[in-house]
């Protein structure tokens, strides 16, 4: 008989217990995951902001620049940690990645920046409105630590403020 899970195990596992079965919950945490690899859904979202509202063309850029740095910060953490993804046999894993490596999560730190500097070029709540559903989505597929996500949403955060700043003072602002 495996040991019962603890710590960080023992929470992915009720989170998975609490929201995984719902109709619609998996292919949803997929679907986040697919748009999220290498943050490309938010590098298409922030070409399209260039494309089609160009007084707000340099916001949107930033936002898909910041995205992307947030992703190469993570991966490159990623391989400095070298913190391999959950593996507990109580922890189902439901989607594939890219590597065995888990922390911070590129999604959430990805996400994070994007929201963040897409809210600020559309004036929308975005973080509160993206972030959470992207990390849940995290757990849910049993793909990363609680800690893996909070790092990455930090990092994330750090990211858009320094791509803020230097936005900021290239505008004169």
């Amino acid at each position: 008989m495996a040991d019962s899970p603890r710590g960080e195990d023992a929470v992915l596992v009720a989170v998975q217990s609490a929201l995984a079965d719902p109709p619609g919950v998996l292919a949803g945490a997929r679907a986040l995951s697919h748009f999220g690899e290498h943050s490309i859904g938010w590098l298409v979202v922030a070409a399209l902001g260039a494309l089609l509202q160009p007084a707000k063309r340099h916001a949107f850029l930033a936002a898909g620049a910041g995205a992307f740095v947030a992703h190469a910060a993570a991966v490159v953490i990623k391989r400095v940690v070298r913190r391999e993804r959950p593996h507990h046999p109580a922890i189902a894993v439901n989607v594939g990645t890219p590597s065995r490596l888990s922390f911070p999560s590129a999604h959430a730190t990805s996400t994070t920046a994007a929201s963040i500097l897409l809210g600020r070029a559309t004036g929308l709540p975005l973080p509160a409105i993206l972030v959470p559903p992207m990390a849940l989505s995290r757990l849910v597929l049993g793909v990363h630590y609680p800690s893996d996500v909070l790092t990455g949403v930090a990092v994330g955060a750090v990211v858009a403020k320094a791509v803020t700043m230097v936005t900021e003072r290239a505008e004169g602002v």
